[in-house]
This record gives structure tokens, C-alpha cells and sequence, in this order.
């Protein structure tokens, strides 16, 4: 889809809108599959950016290549990947994941032909996988141009300041999809330019 396709959309909501003239929307690099996203994501769960960059460069240090595959992985034990940085929980969590991309070897193609929820179901089966987890990676690694995430921290704190949201937990997921949905089918550009916001304010 088309970004100028996407603005011209998104413009119509006036608070987006100036967002939209005033920074460029986050993108990031991708990975070079599904499965390297999935233990990039897991790395960089609750932690700065910075640290989660230096363990990640540790992370492929460790195995030996960036373009590590599953099996490249699971001759090592929890506390052996501890040695890259990895908190006991993380390591478990990659290691489940491993085992699963061992047994379901789609290439990114291949999960281009399932829909948002079957991708975000499949993936949430994995141990240690959550929902957020899953949209970061339809987002992008799969550039799915429609997943708005009501639990990411960050989308929460900019939706309630630039909207005037006094609400929380439920009801203020309940009020972001509210405003989500006039955005759709471009609510991941319209998430990516809330992220870029938070970046420079």
C-alpha cells in the first residue's frame, strides 16, 4: 500500500493528521525471517533499546552467525545462553521457539497466506509468544497495514495525551479501538507515526 495512499487517509483524523505533518513514521529493519523477528522481539521485551541492541549483538556473537536457524540454537541449555545476556526466562523462550520453527519451517511467503488472527493464534502457542509479540512482528516483518496494539505501552501513553483520555485498563483499550477503527485499513501506519511522536517528545 501506498504511504501517500495512507496519509491522505489517516489526515482525516485532525489529531493524527498533525502528527502525520510533523514527523516521519517509524520504520524499522527487518529481519531476515519470521523466526529471527520472534527472538529479536524476545530480546528486546522490557528493556532500553540500547541494552537490548548490546545483547542482541552478543545473542548472534554467541551462535556464530546472524543468520542463525533453529537447530543452531538447541544444542544449548538456558543457562549457556545466559552467557549472551539472556535472562533465564528469555533464554527459555528462544529455545521454545527454536523448537517450533524446527517442526513449522514456513518462510515469510508462506505466512503471507494466512490471515492477521492465524498468523497472531499460531504464534501465540509458543511459550513465552504473546500477543503484543506477535503484532510487532505482522507490523513489521510481514508489513500488515492494519494491526493497531492497545496493550503497547507507548501507543497507550501518546493515545491518551494527544487524545485526552482519562481512562485505563479496559475501558481505555476499549476507547483506542474506538478511535482505532475510523483509521483502519491503515491502523499500522497510523501506530508507527503515534510511535515516532513518542520518539521525539
Amino acid at each position: 500500500m501506498s504511504i501517500k495512499k495512507a496519509n491522505k487517509y489517516l489526515s482525516k483524523d485532525p489529531i493524527l493528521g498533525k502528527v502525520i505533518k510533523s514527523h516521519t513514521m517509524l520504520e524499522l529493519d527487518k529481519s531476515p525471517s519470521v523466526f529471527h523477528e520472534l527472538v529479536k522481539a524476545i530480546i528486546y521485551q522490557q528493556i532500553s533499546i540500547k541494552a537490548a541492541e548490546s545483547i542482541h549483538n552478543r545473542f548472534i556473537a554467541f551462535i556464530g552467525s546472524a543468520h542463525f536457524l533453529p537447530e543452531d540454537i538447541l544444542p544449548y541449555s538456558p543457562i549457556q545462553l545466559k552467557e549472551a545476556g539472556l535472562s533465564s526466562q528469555k533464554a527459555n523462550y528462544i529455545i521454545n521457539i527454536a523448537n517450533y520453527f524446527m517442526t513449522q519451517s514456513f518462510d515469510d511467503d508462506e505466512w503471507q497466506k494466512f490471515s492477521d488472527d492465524e498468523i497472531i493464534k499460531k504464534l501465540i502457542s509458543i511459550k513465552g509468544v504473546g500477543e503484543w509479540t506477535a503484532q510487532m512482528m505482522l507490523m513489521f516483518q510481514l508489513d500488515r497495514p492494519d494491526v493497531l496494539p492497545v496493550k503497547d505501552l507507548a501507543i497507550q501513553v501518546v493515545m491518551k495525551k494527544l487524545y485526552n483520555i482519562d481512562l485505563e485498563k479496559k475501558a481505555l483499550i476499549t476507547e483506542m479501538e474506538r478511535i482505532g477503527e475510523a483509521w483502519s485499513p491503515y491502523k499500522s501506519y497510523a501506530s508507527k507515526y503515534l510511535w515516532a511522536w513518542k520518539r521525539a517528545n
